[in-house]
């Protein structure tokens, strides 16, 4: 559950930050593609250390 919300606030904040940064609708896919797969990749790491203490 941690890794699917994650992935979808680093895709919320990649479009976001393209947008803002003036990009077309392809550059906006592309951050919000890299920063949901970088946001998921900390939400996986963080759901198994949790698993490990718990």
């Amino acid at each position: 559950m941690i890794v699917i919300l994650a992935l979808l606030i680093g895709m919320t904040v990649g479009w976001y930050r393209a947008a803002r940064l003036g990009g077309v609708a392809r550059d906006k896919v592309q951050y919000a593609a890299a920063f949901g797969l970088a946001f998921a990749m900390l939400g996986l790491f963080a759901t198994v250390i949790i698993e490990r203490l718990a």
